[in-house]
């Protein structure tokens, strides 16, 4: 047994599984009535859907999913103002190097297509599996602008951040050509609290955590009462996740935030990180596709730093009032856990990873492609 599944090993354990489902049930006994519990990350997702959670639990414990895939929120109006700098760069005779990333960013359907489609029509579109791979290729092709079209969370705001670093220091790289949309959880959740979503408790983002630590989900807490669990990705630190929140919630003034996830996230979080992406990035309101325009929660690059942004070398028109889904397509409200993926008339039918109507179903964080994959193991 390797060092790595050595740690592991406990948190996928049966026996320990078995135990606490079976905490959670004696638990949810004494509730009075039941407990929504959100969690806002994919890969909570996967970890919930791949191995069943959702049927181990107690019928008045509810665990659905938030805006956790940033993918999947990212504004069709920016994927379209990219495709057009694309058209326009070329028509003042400059080709952009666009990098973003694979099986995701790619494919993520528009009214106007995806960036596969503009690849299709012979633009110059790579698919990379990390930000400095963008570095690399900008590095290989010094006579060209390379743009890396970038959704995410801090995770990967992070590492963008890291890379303009790189270039600010190196000079003379025409790499140096950002546009990207960047949420933070934390203040989307706060938004659709205000917007009366029903949240009684919360799963925090593991991924997340490492870079804003246990105290960027605090105000949540202190604010609006909600017990929170930074928890990590293997089942049982799912199930302890759920156990913990049910017991804060039943002592009502308990509302506070656990780290079960003490193996990878301080309080602090990443302060070298959060320092370079405020050096590099100011907050702005931001839309989240399906969901509205979601306050002080977008990143953008800063004045001081505008060489980094492709955005300011070209200005194009996207058209008025595109939709963000096509018809009947409920991502939205799966984004808002107002939804199950099978409860989209879509889902299965019209709507698979091959052939896919919303962001949901494209992105591997997605809940509706989560849903399709493992074939709805509730």
């Amino acid at each position: 047994m390797s060092d790595v599944e050595k740690v592991v090993a406990p948190y996928r354990d049966r026996a320990i599984a078995q135990k606490l489902v079976e905490k959670i049930k004696e638990e949810a006994k004494t509730l009075d009535g039941e407990i929504r519990i959100m969690h806002v990350c994919g890969t909570h997702e996967d970890t919930i859907t791949r191995h069943g959670i959702r049927s181990l639990l107690p019928e008045n414990v509810k665990v659905v999913s938030g805006p956790g895939c940033p993918v999947c929120i990212t504004p069709v109006e920016d994927i379209v103002a990219m495709q057009l700098i694309m058209r326009k760069a070329r028509e003042e005779g400059e080709e952009i190097i666009l990098t973003t990333f694979g099986g995701d960013m790619y494919k993520i359907p528009t009214p106007m297509g995806s960036f596969a489609d503009l690849k299709s029509e012979g633009f110059d579109v790579r698919i990379v599996y990390g930000i400095f791979d963008t570095y690399r290729i900008a590095k290989e092709n010094p006579d060209k602008t390379v743009v890396h079209f970038s959704p995410g969370f801090e995770t990967t705001t992070a590492p963008a951040a890291g890379m303009l670093n790189a270039v600010a220091q190196e000079g003379g790289l025409r790499t140096s050509r950002f546009t990207r949309f960047t949420g933070s959880p934390p203040q989307g959740i706060e938004v659709l609290i205000k917007q009366k979503s029903r949240i009684d408790a919360l799963i925090d983002a593991g991924h997340v955590s490492t870079i804003i630590g246990v105290k960027g989900w605090e105000f949540l807490s202190e604010k609006y009462g909600i017990p929170q669990v930074v928890a990590g990705f293997e089942p049982n630190d799912v199930l302890m996740a759920i156990l913990l929140l049910i017991r804060m919630y039943k002592e009502g003034g308990d509302a506070r935030v656990v780290n079960e996830y003490k193996r990878a996230v301080k309080y602090e979080g990443n302060v070298v990180a959060q320092q370079l992406i405020n050096k590099y990035f100011k907050v702005v309101d931001a839309k989240w596709r399906a969901l509205g325009v979601f306050p002080g929660t977008g990143l953008e690059v800063r004045d001081e730093w505008r060489e980094f942004e492709i955005r300011n070398f070209y200005k194009v028109e996207v058209p008025k009032n595109l939709p963000d889904l096509e018809k009947g397509c409920l991502c939205g409200a799966v984004l808002r856990g107002l939804a199950m993926p099978t409860d989209c008339p879509h889902f299965g039918k019209t709507c698979t990873p091959r052939h896919p109507v919303g962001p949901c179903m494209v992105s591997y964080e997605g809940t509706c492609q989560i849903f399709y994959k493992y074939g709805v193991l509730f």
